[in-house]
């Protein structure tokens, strides 16, 4: 094909118009689940409210932060112990410091309170299910309280028991003392504590008709009110994809319609990152680099993390984690289960050559603040030669290669998934809190 016939098909794939892609339905406010401002407003002050962690010491939002997208800017998290936040927090010192890093990157919040969410965390071990009797297949099996809402509500309950991320370790409280004889032992002590504090007492009963007073507040109601702020906080969808989508056809840079030519076209990314929310919610195995203490199963005591067959104990799954939603995605990076990757760009040829990619990354590409007494184990898997054949050997992409021009096209259309106010939230980041205690 000589060169004016190929300017002439790249010029007439730009022209297609919408309805020649299998493109996804524009989402409107009507795809997610209602919220109540009010119970809202009280998960906006507990997500920043440091009272929910076992030593005081840190919130949701220290690793969910509004500066940050919603995400920490870490590859790696640093939890309980920790001081700062994002990219500037470090481990600590003393008797305080951090023990260990958290397993893997914070994932992003974005569109969560969408109706077709079913699984959360990447491998998943949260769900909707009746096998328990309470709406979720969970770490908490048949502890899980009733009543919980919706499935961000389920999912606000779990960070709250993990020792590194919020409980704190064995001894230093009675949260963490409670949880490690049963994972639901905690959630009492800490729903004591927000309601016998005044205001948290007042606005639990004002807001929510069956409490008539604050001492028949209990963890369903906290949970509850945090997945109403996390569901109304951090949806957004008025991206310039969005805004071509439902008909502007001039939303898009020339940049980006090629590169959705190519994600919905003839790369294949529209594959797994599929639907109105782009993600069809399954697992996939990528052959990211390993590093970190990973996550595994329990009787596997193993700096590795071995992704969704942790939750369903099946081989098959394997180094499979679960396809992450894309809107925002150009702020919440670092990229991968573990972030390995700084940038979209790095990311995006990651697909493409998995193998290449992965032979090629080196440690220095990982934001992980120094923490020296874990440098040993930080990179230790990358020293046994037959898991990292193992992983390697695990692989559900088989992308054609590009070019350097449509790799930028990509990320091209990737940044445009960028809403307009996605860094104008509804509530934002609150002042003070109830509790009194600082506010990161």
């Amino acid at each position: 094909m000589n060169r004016f016939l190929c300017h002439l098909v790249v010029l007439l794939c730009l022209a297609l118009p919408v309805q020649a892609l299998d493109l996804p339905a524009p989402l409107s406010d009507a795809d997610f689940l209602p919220v109540d401002p009010g119970k809202a407003k009280i998960g906006q002050l507990l997500f920043y409210d440091k009272i929910l962690s076992g030593n005081r010491n840190i919130s949701c939002g220290t690793c969910h932060h509004h500066d940050h997208a919603g995400t920490d800017g870490l590859s790696l998290g640093i939890g309980e112990g920790g001081v700062g936040v994002g990219p500037e927090r470090t481990a600590g010192s003393g008797a305080e410091a951090i023990r260990k890093r958290i397993p893997r990157n914070a994932p992003a919040l974005w569109n969560l309170g969408h109706r077709d969410i079913t699984v959360m965390f990447h491998d998943g071990r949260l769900s909707k299910s009746d096998l328990f009797g309470n709406g979720f297949n969970s770490p908490a099996e048949e502890w899980l309280p009733q009543g919980l809402e919706t499935i961000l509500a389920a999912q606000a309950l779990f960070p709250l028991t993990a020792q590194f991320e919020m409980a704190g370790n064995p001894r230093e409280n009675e949260v963490t003392g409670a949880v490690h004889d049963r994972i639901d032992l905690g959630w009492p002590i800490l729903a004591k504590r927000v309601r016998t504090i005044p205001e948290y007492g007042r606005m639990f009963v004002e807001t929510f008709d069956h409490i008539e007073e604050p001492a028949e507040v209990t963890i369903v109601e906290i949970a509850n009110a945090s997945g109403a702020f996390i569901a109304q906080e951090w949806r957004n969808h008025d991206s310039p994809f969005d805004a071509y989508l439902g008909g502007d056809t001039d939303a898009l840079s020339a940049a980006a319609k090629a590169g959705m030519q190519l994600f919905y076209g003839d790369v294949g990314c529209a594959g797994c990152h599929a639907g109105p929310l782009l993600s069809d919610q399954g697992f996939r195995a990528l052959g990211l680099p390993a590093f970190g203490p990973g996550r595994t199963r329990p009787f596997d005591l193993y700096a590795r993390d071995v992704g969704r067959m942790g939750e369903s104990n099946q081989l098959e799954d394997a180094y499979r984690f679960r396809t992450p939603m894309l809107r925002n995605v150009a702020l919440t990076g670092p990229y991968g289960h573990n972030g390995a990757y700084p940038t979209l760009e790095a990311m995006v040829r990651h697909h493409l050559d998995p193998a290449g990619a992965r032979a090629a990354w080196t440690p220095e590409m990982a934001n992980l603040p120094a923490v020296p007494w874990l440098e040993k184990v930080d990179f230790v898997i990358r020293q046994d030669s037959r898991e990292m054949a193992r992983q390697a050997a695990v692989l559900d992409i088989a992308l054609p290669r590009v070019s350097a021009a449509e790799v930028a096209q990509l990320v091209a259309f990737l940044e445009a998934l960028t809403g307009e106010t996605a860094e104008t939230r509804p509530l934002g980041r609150p002042e003070t809190v109830p509790s009194g205690l600082s506010v990161d």
